[in-house]
């Protein structure tokens, strides 16, 4: 790792890790839960929003950034953080999810990859070093690499793209010479157990300053995730970040954590606020439901947030019926607030040496409802072409 950045594990319980990610923009305290700001811009809210609310990272794309505004008028300004006025960490993935996901309307070779644009249908093309002068000039503090992105259930195709995805992580890392900013890798391999621990070996071989696991939560079951990520995590290097890309749902951030994952970002929280679908300790509840009309009760009895200290349940859901863009903002509030909390709860529990039992705990009252389910697994699947093209 570079002199810039520096990863220190404080305590480990069981597998999850209590650590620190030092970065030209401030510290990272993991576990860590980054809100995504697509088109560098948290959905509904400012900067001074998210450090109210205990953000230490936020997410941006590369794909929609390169796009618009473009990524020579943002470094003109002064990088990400002058342009968007957020002085803490920033991650920018690749890109490469999204292209990926234009499906027909790109082609791959072992160069890189040719899309259309989903703005005005003109023709571009990623390579591993364009991607990187991209990223470079954007200025966030950790960068990802490009990588192929498979379908997680089919493994022919996975072992095909596991080659070149590990070939453009070894162009990426030779095109990468910002020392300012850490670049992390990004194993591959679907839900197949020697697929992943090969790439993972392969990537610690390159020495990235983290790690990434990402074709997750794009088509496979919960369980079949938490299997992969059993034969994952201990295949990666023990002195690196791991980072579970595209992983929002409490229940699977709990999850991963005990398996030793430290970093997550999701547009899922933000998005389904949008819905009117908020967060509390027992699951999901919808505030356009009628049951709410008249409840004097806060979203969440003991939640801190600005919304619940200020507003009702009933003066909510006649906001999100009347389609009052408040709304979206006092939702977006809460569900990130419950977010940063329940991070920093899983920290204190690391660090108390009761994680287990926190585990248990919040797994036993944090109830997942089947259409919770099903509105994830419908989110999921047109995540890339819907709010994943607009943030």
């Amino acid at each position: 790792m570079n002199e810039h950045f520096h990863f220190a594990c404080h305590k480990v319980d069981g597998q999850a890790r209590l650590s620190t990610f030092e970065t030209p923009h401030g510290a990272i305290q993991m576990p860590a839960f980054a809100p995504v700001g697509t088109l560098a811009n948290v959905k509904t809210l400012e900067p001074r929003d998210l450090t109210e609310l205990g953000a230490q990272l936020i997410l941006a794309n590369t794909y929609h950034l390169y796009m618009r505004p473009g990524h020579e008028l943002i470094e003109r300004m002064g990088g990400l953080h002058a342009f968007m006025a957020w002085d803490g960490p920033i991650l920018t993935d690749s890109g490469g999810y999204q292209v990926f996901s234009l499906a027909d309307q790109r082609k791959l070779t072992d160069d890189g990859v040719t899309f259309r644009s989903h703005i005005d249908g003109s023709i571009h093309h990623f390579t591993p070093e364009s991607v990187m002068a991209i990223e470079q000039a954007l200025g966030p503090d950790i960068a990802m690499v490009l990588d192929e992105c498979p379908d997680p259930l089919d493994r022919g195709y996975n072992m095909a793209a596991l080659a070149r995805t590990h070939r453009w992580a070894e162009r990426c890392k030779a095109a990468h010479d910002r020392p300012d900013q850490a670049l992390f890798g990004i194993v591959q391999g679907g839900i197949f157990p020697d697929l992943r621990q090969k790439s993972a070996r392969f990537l610690g071989e390159l020495d990235f300053d983290g790690y990434a696991v990402g074709g997750l939560a794009v088509g496979e079951t919960k369980e079949q995730m938490y299997a992969t990520l059993d034969e994952t995590c201990p295949a990666l290097p023990a002195d690196k970040p791991r980072y579970l890309m595209g992983v929002g749902a409490p229940e699977d951030i709990v999850e991963s954590v005990h398996r030793g994952i430290d970093m997550f970002d999701c547009v899922l929280p933000t998005r389904i606020a949008r819905n009117g679908s908020l967060f509390t300790p027992e699951g999901r509840i919808n505030l356009r439901n009628a049951r709410f009309a008249e409840d004097p009760r806060p979203v969440q009895e003991d939640c801190t947030c600005y919304t619940c200290r200020t507003f009702s349940r009933a003066y909510l859901r006649h906001l999100y019926k009347a389609k009052e863009i408040t709304a979206l903002r006092l939702g977006t509030i809460h569900n990130l607030h419950f977010m940063m909390t329940l991070m920093a709860d899983i920290r204190e529990a690391i660090a108390a040496g009761r994680f287990d039992a926190f585990r248990e705990a919040f797994l036993a009252r944090f109830q997942i409802s089947n259409q919770a389910v099903r509105h994830e697994q419908r989110a999921r699947r047109k995540a890339a072409m819907s709010d994943k093209m607009t943030g």
